[in-house]
């Protein structure tokens, strides 16, 4: 897929670990993983909002699209 998550870094930038983030946006960690390693077809909108509440960022600095 050309659209990448990229998740690791803010999570490694914010000293949080991937059962934190889980448990405040709200989704299991095995589906943390999915975003994390590419395997996702689809974001929900409300997961995308509760991802840039607890990271304090902008959709744009998640998701990346490579040709």
């Amino acid at each position: 897929m050309a659209i990448r998550i990229s998740i690791d870094r803010m999570l490694t930038e914010r000293g949080m670990s991937v059962g934190e983030f889980a448990e405040a946006i709200g989704i299991t960690p095995a589906n943390v993983a999915v975003l994390k390693n590419g395997r996702a077809k689809a974001v929900r909108l409300s997961t995308l909002d509760a991802i840039c509440r607890v990271l304090e960022c902008q959709p744009g600095d998640l998701l990346h699209y490579d040709e």
